[in-house]
Order: C-alpha cells, then sequence, then structure tokens
C-alpha cells in the first residue's frame, strides 16, 4: 500500500532511491472518481521504473483549473483510493495549478503524461530531461473517462422523467 507523503518526505525518498540506484516514476493528475482507465494508466505508468509518485492537484487546484462544481471526490479521499492501488507507492498532495514545483524538487528520473498530452507540453519536461531523466506518454483507455461516468449518471438518474 501506498503512502501519503509531503514534499519534504517525498524528497528525502527520492534521495534515498538515488544513492540506491532505483528509478523513480512521476505522474500527476486529479484522479475524481477512480475508473479502469487511471488503473491502467497507473500501472502502465508503474512499470517504467521501480517506484511511483503520484502528484495529486489539491481541491483548490482543482476548482482554480475546472471550476466550483469538482472535485468531486474530496482531496483526502482521492489521495487514500490511490495510495490503496497496487501500482502506486507514493503520493504527494499539491495546491499549484501545475506540479512544476513537485517535479522541480523531485526530478523524477521518469515522467509520465497521458496520450492526450504532446510531449513538448508537458510541465516539467524541460528539467528532468536536463537532469538525464525521460519523458514519455502513455495511451488513454479507450471511452473511459470521470466526463463520461458522470454524464452517465447525469442521463440515467438525473434526467426528468415524464
Amino acid at each position: 500500500m501506498g503512502q501519503l507523503c509531503t514534499l519534504e518526505e517525498m524528497k528525502a525518498v527520492r534521495a534515498q532511491f538515488r544513492a540506491e540506484g532505483r528509478r523513480l516514476v512521476f505522474t500527476n493528475g486529479v484522479f475524481d472518481i477512480i475508473h479502469r482507465g487511471h488503473c491502467e494508466y497507473l500501472r502502465d505508468a508503474r512499470a517504467q521504473g521501480d517506484a511511483m509518485v503520484v502528484g495529486l492537484n489539491s481541491d483548490a487546484s482543482v476548482r482554480r483549473l475546472k471550476g466550483a462544481k469538482k472535485p468531486i471526490v474530496p482531496e483526502e479521499d482521492r489521495a487514500a483510493v490511490l495510495a490503496a492501488l497496487a501500482s502506486v507507492d507514493y503520493v504527494v498532495i499539491f495546491d499549484e495549478d501545475t506540479p512544476h514545483v513537485l517535479i522541480s524538487e523531485l526530478l523524477p528520473d521518469v515522467l509520465i503524461k497521458g496520450g492526450d498530452y504532446a510531449l513538448e507540453d508537458i510541465v516539467g519536461r524541460i528539467e528532468v530531461e536536463a537532469a538525464g531523466g525521460t519523458v514519455r506518454t502513455i495511451p488513454l483507455t479507450v471511452g473511459r473517462s470521470s466526463t463520461n461516468i458522470i454524464a452517465t449518471i447525469i442521463e440515467r438518474y438525473c434526467k426528468n422523467e415524464h
């Protein structure tokens, strides 16, 4: 089971990994309403190294990025669910709009984002590559998204029936 860490705690873990020659993978996101696509993405990301840290947008960060109605699931719950997944070793909640500070401080060996991102648009790419790390994308699972789940709930349960 993974653990929730502060940035300072994660920096100590990162230093230990470097000393041991272990590869740290980093990804980030909102992870609101965890679904199959998230699980497959995280599994494939974790396979790229010895351990994986997930940078998780705080509730305040999500609201700034996606509006007042998001997230649906509070950050403490999102973090707990992520940490319970076999593919996640560490979770660090960040309050900024992007994980730039987190990535710049940790300098993971592998930085992963979903296939909906172009490599040149991935936050932290320049810093990770300059430190000798690699940046990759992983294809998303088609038809699986929190947005689709929300739309299904609204369609099935929230429309007025006459």
